[in-house]
């Protein structure tokens, strides 16, 4: 083999997969798809071609033109990150149809129940693909360097609705001849008539299409009781029909137009036609994915101050970067959020003002400080450029390419002025759109355009190196440097006067307590809360920090509020730093009763990808 990417089983040799055309029908009892795949080839293929798949069930693999089995195995045993290795042999072949089913171990799938649902009515059901997780939703060469265009039909309860990253281009009732040319002959492959099943009462037929080519860890959907509002002239807000999450999201999103125009401003003009967004139960296990045409947020960024739409600006962002260039491999992961980084906080400075794009860097300093800590015994993890070989990206996922990755663009931006640093960005972009680059592909072009800028910035220090260059900044603001005052004065036993925070919003108190001291006492905590009640913010990233800081200073008062949280989101952005303080350290047996109590409590509400990172966590330190 020679392989493109650690983390999949495609073959640079082999021709690459330009199409898929998929039909999926949800059976919700059994937490199943049963599905097909035609995947359209770049050129005529004879002998093996390698996909990726994972926890998928692989009845047969056809020629679709004679509808004559092919030869194929899958690998016995499953890679615990890469899956199994399916292989299909062909014999001059374009294109291949591959008849499969789901599981419900689906790593890249949540089926909840209507209990685990706002409305506790109906079931729900949706995707995370990022990073590795397409290959278990259909088999496919699951890496970034491999986009593909995609068609698809979704067979759903009429009482449902479906909404995927795609252009949507009917709603329908099914008929037999969706299947025609794919089980004619092989109807009962699935152990049932799925023909008879795709037709029968009660099924409604969703179909999309998606013309642009996308790496595959795009692809998503999500199959519920959906409601939306309109907010712009290219966004509508979607959620379950809950009138009550709907108006708050549309709330909280209606500048989203204003964000458009002023990003396209910045990168050039926005490509993928609309920016709807997805509203999901709460446990969506990211803040945001910023999925093509319809970017997936959870309920934690409605805040109800409008606060929340910087999660959005950083899902816009990827529209330029990412989506439209893409990291060849995780390995470069920092080209896709490095950049966006720096382009949402470009955008909330133009939207929100220098203030609040000081503090979000100053946050984002701040996070960048503690994951050199966090990976001080695994320092690769702390280059932009990594080796991954045999490392799962899930559990490596951390604010390094995010915030090294800012760092090392505004390093550049400084040195040659914002001006020029702007042109360079529109000519990145427009450069390599629609491709998937490598860390040594963007300093070829950076160096090529910047001439010289190799001999004033340590290019392969910030690239390749660890830890935290020298020359990376922390921001400046007077908003800023109050805010770091007040936290040291803290240190001295003075809390922040009220006439002092009076106009702080969630942003301002995330930076505050993220720089209090760890050592603090427990009858400080309590005090703090006691005046500012902030144990009860409805902003989690000032109630996560906040219990961060009780959980430090072994406040036992709040553990059962720590409790509460962990059951009632799946972000891992909570539960990451929420179950590490429970569980690090010596002396915390209590703690660590707690944690696996809690866990074993919630895991069910949680996303597999978020059980998996919760495990790991557990595994290491109980």
């Amino acid at each position: 083999m020679a392989p493109i990417d650690p983390h999949s089983f495609t073959d640079s040799t082999h021709p690459l997969t330009t199409h898929i055309a998929l039909t999926l029908y949800f059976h919700f009892s059994s937490s199943t798809i049963h599905a097909t795949a035609l995947l359209t080839l770049q050129n005529p293929c004879t002998g093996p071609l390698s996909l990726d798949t994972r926890s998928l069930v692989i009845h047969k693999i056809l020629d679709p033109e004679t509808l004559t089995p092919l030869p194929f195995t899958l690998s016995s045993s499953e890679h615990p990150i890469n899956g199994r290795h399916l292989t299909v042999s062909l014999d001059n072949h374009s294109s291949i149809l591959i008849l499969y089913s789901t599981s419900p171990s689906s790593s890249a799938l949540q089926w909840l129940s209507p209990p685990q649902t706002f409305k506790k009515i109906h079931p729900f059901v949706y995707t995370q693909c990022q990073s590795v997780h397409a290959r278990s939703v259909f088999p496919c060469q699951d890496t970034p360097a491999a986009r593909v265009c995609y068609s698809a039909k979704l067979n759903v309860p009429r009482q449902l609705s479906a909404v995927m990253s795609a252009r949507h281009c009917g709603h329908r009732d099914p008929v037999g001849s969706d299947l025609d040319g794919v089980l004619t002959k092989e109807a009962t492959e699935f152990g049932l008539d799925l023909k008879s099943l795709w037709c029968e009462e009660g099924r409604v037929v969703e179909e999309f299409v998606m013309e642009q080519p996308i790496p595959p860890y795009l692809f998503a959907f999500a199959v519920g009781e959906l409601g939306f509002r309109e907010v712009g002239p290219r966004t509508r807000v979607y959620s379950e029909a809950v009138d009550g999450v709907l108006d708050a999201a549309a709330r909280e999103f209606a500048g989203t137009e204003e964000m458009m125009r002023q990003a396209e401003g910045l990168f050039g003009e926005y490509d993928w036609e609309r920016f709807d967004l997805l509203v999901l139960p709460p446990s969506f296990p990211y803040g945001g994915m910023e999925n093509p045409r319809m970017v997936f947020l959870t309920p934690t960024v409605i805040k109800g101050d409008a606060s929340g739409a910087q999660v959005v600006a950083h899902e816009l962002a990827h529209s330029w970067t990412g989506n439209l260039i893409t990291n060849k491999n995780n390995e470069h992961f920092w080209l896709n959020e490095g950049f966006t980084t720096y382009a949402e906080r470009r955008i909330v400075e133009v939207v929100q003002g220098e203030d609040i794009a000081a503090l979000n860097v100053g946050i984002g300093w701040r996070g960048l400080k503690e994951e050199m800590e966090r990976f001080k015994d695994n320092m690769e993890f702390t280059k932009l450029k990594n080796n991954q070989e045999g490392v799962n990206p899930d559990d490596m996922y951390s604010q390094v390419p995010y915030e090294k990755g800012f760092q090392f663009l505004w390093r550049i931006e400084r040195q040659i002025g914002r001006p020029a640093f702007d042109e360079f960005l529109k000519k990145y972009i427009a450069t390599f759109k629609f491709k998937s680059i490598d860390t040594e592909t963007f300093l070829d072009f950076l160096k090529a355009n910047i001439p010289g800028i190799e001999k004033e910035i340590d290019l392969q220090q910030w690239t390749e190196g660890t830890g935290i260059p020298p020359d990376a900044q922390e921001p400046v603001s007077n908003l800023y440097t109050k805010i770091m005052s007040l936290a040291n004065d803290f240190k001295l036993g003075r809390m922040p006067r009220e006439d002092e925070v009076c106009d702080w919003k969630g942003q301002e108190w995330e930076l505050y307590l993220e720089n209090l001291s760890k050592a603090v006492e427990a009858s400080q905590v309590i005090a703090l809360d006691a005046r500012y009640r902030l144990s009860e913010s409805k902003d989690y990233e000032v109630k996560v920090a906040f219990l961060q800081l009780a959980i430090s200073s072994r406040c036992r008062d709040y553990y059962g509020e720590v409790e509460k949280t962990l059951k009632e989101v799946g972000r891992m952005k909570y539960l990451r730093p929420l179950y590490s303080g429970l569980v690090q350290g010596a002396g915390k047996d209590e703690e660590k009763i707690l944690a696996k109590r809690v866990f074993a409590e919630a895991r069910e509400c949680y996303h597999p990808i978020a059980q998996g990172v919760v495990e790991a966590i557990l595994a290491k330190h109980v």
